[in-house]
């Protein structure tokens, strides 16, 4: 029904305007894509905030940016024993990879320093999947980090190419695929995705999918944003962010990079609650316990929404 490896622009927007009653069928053809490349298996990531708030950075969207008035907890470096906690539960809990983030843009190389000692003892104890969400890095910085025991980074392109001023203005997009090629060309695995619900049109959505696309990375998170008081998106138009809507644009995601870890992040509690068998037609991913600075769906309740929807949960096996 649809052929990914030719897709065009158009062919991907008349997916997002697919009528409603033909959205069964999508996701059946789909599924398929989903099963031959990952099985029914639903890897479960968990998040650690280890550094929050005080970013310099203006994205419209984050609540620790430097023009947000949110009441979040801020702190440099969390401590080892809750970095540690994490890697622990990731572990016993049989989850498939620890995501770390950090606030901020660019970092001091003492920062990374003392940040790299953290990751080579949270790797030695719990032997987990680390991937990091750690702005821009030089390729110095980068190399210790992978050394420590770095596997992936996170850097979202979070909109199009031509939306982003509307959300960022203190750095570019062009910044952002100047880091993943990088970080890319050093052996790291790439996860790459974006945010639903900035204000963009359906073209945008189509255009980041697709610069997502040539970027290839080994994950693609798709949020759907939940405006937070505080920020500068706090009275965003989100109305349209209906469960079908949203589907179409994780089928998207799917059949633009099948062999992606396609991720439903932040937002899926909200916009997909009663449609998780349908989403995971085009989701192998998710989070539990929340996201940075919103809080989500507890682990044990995340493994019973898999389960209950046929599928299993796993954990990565180190390469």
């Amino acid at each position: 029904m649809y052929t990914f490896n030719h897709m065009s622009k158009e062919e991907a927007l008349s997916i997002l305007k697919l009528p409603e009653e033909k959205l069964p069928a999508l996701l059946d053809s789909v599924y398929q894509i989903r099963k031959k490349y990952k099985g029914n298996r639903v890897g479960i990531q968990l998040l650690t905030n280890a550094r929050s708030g005080d970013c310099t950075q203006n994205c419209a969207y984050c609540a620790q940016s430097c023009n947000s008035k949110a009441d979040i907890e801020k702190y440099r470096m969390v401590s080892t024993k809750k970095l540690l906690q994490d890697g622990y539960v990731v572990q016993e809990q049989h989850l498939a990879r620890h995501c770390i983030g950090l606030s901020g843009i660019r970092f001091q190389d003492d920062e990374i320093n003392e940040f790299a000692a953290r990751v080579r003892e949270l790797k030695t104890k719990t032997q987990t999947q680390i991937c990091c969400s750690i702005g821009f890095l030089t390729p110095e910085q980068a190399k210790i980090l992978r050394e420590a025991g770095v596997d992936r980074i996170n850097h979202n392109l979070n909109t199009s190419r031509s939306n982003y001023p509307n959300i960022c203005t203190t750095h570019t997009y062009q910044e952002r695929i100047d880091n993943i090629k990088m970080l890319q060309g050093m052996g790291f695995e790439i996860c790459c995705g974006g945010i639903v619900g900035l204000g963009e049109t359906t073209e945008d959505i189509v255009d980041m999918l697709f610069e997502i696309r040539d970027i290839n990375p080994q994950a693609v998170p798709i949020n759907f944003l939940i405006p937070m008081k505080g920020t500068a998106l706090e009275s965003a138009n989100i109305q349209h962010l209906t469960p079908e809507y949203c589907l179409k644009i994780l089928c998207l995601a799917r059949l633009l990079t099948p062999k992606s870890d396609i991720r439903c992040a932040a937002g899926r509690e909200v916009y997909l609650k009663g449609w998780e068998k349908e989403m995971f037609c085009a989701v192998d991913s998710i989070f539990a316990s929340g996201y940075l600075t919103a809080g989500g769906q507890s682990i044990d309740d995340t493994i019973r929404l898999i389960t209950n929807a046929g599928f299993t949960y796993y954990i990565e096996t180190e390469s």
